[in-house]
C-alpha cells in the first residue's frame, strides 16, 4: 500500500489551510521544491533578542523566552534543511548554547522554572529535581549542534566536546533509555560521524561502540507488539528507524514495513494525521497546541514515507 496522489493533495491543501506558517514552509521545501530561505524566514518568528528560541515552537509549552528545549526544536528543523552554519540564525543559536552551558553536569536545563507561568502539558511541569527525569534530552543533541555548528577548536566546540564526554559515560552506564533521550543520541551520533577521530580521543568508548550502545538501547525500547500501537504514546519502529539506511533496518524490515503501513491505514479522510496524546488540563489552548502538532506529524510521516518510496506524488 502506498500513499496515492490523491491523498497526498489532499494533505497538501490541509497544510495550506490548517498549519501554521511554519509548517507550510517546511512542506513546501520538502515536497514542493520550496526554498530553505522560506522557511528560515517562518522559523526566525520563534527566535529571540538572545540567539535562543521560545513562543511556543515547541506546542506543548507556550514560554515566550528562550530555552534549550525550544532551541533544540529550531536546530532540528535547520539540520533537516541543511542550514549553512555561517547563518546568522545559527550563529545566533551558537551564542545562547554557549552561554546558557552547565559545566558542572554537562547539560542544558531541560524544563525551567518559568515553564509553569503559561499553558503547557503537564510533563512540561517545572520541579526541584526535574533535569534528573530528562538528563540529556535535549543535551546530547545540543552538544552535537555546538560540535556542527562551530570552527574547530572554537570555544563553542570546546562546550560541545565537553558535553559530548560527559553524555557518553552516561550513555554507555544505561541499560534503558527512554525514546526521546534515544533520538537525542540518535542526533548526536549522526552529527559527530565526521568528526570520528575527535570523537575517538576524547572519549574513554569508540564511535563504534557508542553507536552500537545507542542502537540497542533504540531496538530494545521499541514497541514490536502490533497490537499495542493504538493505545497509546507508545515508542514505534518509525520513531527510531527513519530510512532504509539507518543500521537497524536490514534486521527489521518486516516490522518496519508493517509500521509503514499502519501509519497510511492512520491517516485522517481530510488528509493529516492526529496526535495519541492531550493535555488534560487548559481547554482553550490545548485544541490549539494539537492542531498544530497535526501539522507537525503530517509532514514528519509524510517525510518518512517518502523515505521509504512509498509516496505517489510524480
Amino acid at each position: 500500500m502506498q500513499c496515492s496522489k490523491v491523498e497526498f493533495e489532499k494533505s497538501s491543501k490541509w497544510i495550506k489551510r490548517n498549519a501554521r506558517p511554519l509548517e507550510a514552509a517546511r512542506w513546501a521545501y520538502h515536497f514542493e521544491g520550496g526554498s530553505k530561505e522560506f522557511v528560515v524566514q517562518n522559523l526566525s518568528a520563534f527566535q529571540n533578542e538572545d540567539g535562543g528560541f521560545g513562543n511556543g515552537i515547541e506546542p506543548d509549552f507556550w514560554l515566550p523566552l528562550s530555552s534549550p528545549m525550544a532551541t533544540w526544536a529550531a536546530g532540528q528543523i535547520l539540520l533537516e534543511i541543511n542550514v549553512d552554519a555561517n547563518e546568522p540564525i545559527v550563529q545566533s543559536i551558537v551564542k545562547f548554547l554557549m552561554t546558557t552551558f552547565n559545566p558542572v553536569t554537562g547539560m542544558w536545563a531541560s524544563v525551567l522554572p518559568e515553564y509553569n507561568d503559561y499553558p503547557h502539558a503537564p510533563w512540561w511541569n517545572w520541579q526541584e529535581d526535574v533535569q534528573n527525569n530528562w538528563m540529556f534530552n535535549p543535551s546530547a543533541a545540543l552538544a552535537g549542534y555546538l560540535v556542527h555548528w562551530s570552527s574547530e577548536n572554537s570555544a563553542g566546540a570546546q562546550i560541545g566536546w565537553a558535553s559530548i564526554e560527559k553524555a557518553i559515560a552516561y550513555l554507555m552506564s544505561k541499560d534503558e533509555m527512554d525514546k526521546h533521550e534515544i533520538q537525542n543520541f540518535q542526533q548526536l551520533i549522526r552529527i559527530v560521524e565526521p568528526f570520528e577521530d575527535k570523537f575517538n580521543a576524547t572519549n574513554q568508548f569508540t564511535y563504534e561502540e557508542v553507536c552500537h550502545k545507542v542502537h540497542q538501547l533504540a531496538e530494545q525500547c521499541m514497541e514490536k507488539d502490533e497490537t499495542q500501537w493504538s493505545t497509546g504514546y507508545k515508542p514505534l519502529p518509525l520513531d527510531f528507524i527513519d530510512s532504509p539506511n539507518y543500521p537497524l533496518y536490514k534486521n527489521l524490515v518486516s516490522l518496519v514495513d508493517r509500521n509503514l503501513q499502519y501509519y497510511i491505514k492512520q491517516m485522517k479522510d481530510e488528509g493529516y494525521w492526529d496526535i495519541t496524546w492531550g493535555w488534560g488540563s487548559y481547554p482553550e489552548e490545548s485544541p490549539i497546541a494539537r492542531r498544530q502538532w497535526q501539522g507537525i506529524l503530517t509532514i514528519n510521516h509524510y517525510k518518512l514515507l517518502k523515505n521509504f518510496g512509498l509516496l505517489e506524488i510524480d
